[in-house]
């Protein structure tokens, strides 16, 4: 099975330091549905992994979180691709929860779904904590430009062997070579 793993703000929709606290805050990232849509036609699963604490910080409600989701798989769904599973954490930065990123959690709990090792299943992110989780589960750790990639660029300390593509379509042609 290829897999793939996507964080959710600044790799699919745009990102904001306010956070997308509501289905009309979220807007796809140009060319990200259609990168969503060419990898599922070609056979890869896709599932994300967000950090969400917005919830617990009282920004927005689960039926708001649940909202935003939906309008991301008929968005997806409306480009010809599929998004198989989304897991996310609610809980904030400092609770040092084992599912927030960059703790494994939230992968391990793919791993567990999609019964598949995740050793060299690329996983996309925009900031470092993504390029942690996925290094902590022997993931490939990719960062795009896109949403907070360049500034977590310029801070460096990247995990070894990260790949950095400019967005996810730059990312979906390289997979599919």
């Amino acid at each position: 099975m290829k897999l793939l793993i996507l964080d959710r703000d600044g790799v699919i929709n745009h990102d904001s330091d306010q956070y997308i606290k509501n289905p009309d805050e979220w807007r796809p990232v140009p060319g990200s549905l259609d990168a969503i849509a060419q990898l599922t036609q070609s056979g890869w699963r896709i599932a994300v992994a967000t950090n969400q604490s917005g919830i617990s910080r009282g920004l927005f409600t689960m039926e708001t979180l649940n909202a935003m989701h939906t309008k991301m798989h008929k968005a997806v769904t409306q480009a010809g691709g599929r998004i198989d599973a989304v897991f996310y954490c609610p809980d904030k930065a400092d609770s040092n929860s084992p599912c927030r990123k960059p703790n494994p959690g939230m992968l391990l709990s793919i791993a567990e779904r999609f019964n598949t090792p995740l050793n060299a299943v690329p996983m996309v992110g925009d900031s470092l904590r993504d390029l942690q989780a996925a290094s902590a589960v022997g993931a490939l750790p990719i960062l795009v430009l896109s949403g907070n990639g360049r500034k977590t660029r310029k801070k460096g300390e990247l995990p070894e062997g990260t790949r950095v593509f400019a967005d996810l379509a730059a990312v979906a042609r390289e997979l599919m070579n």
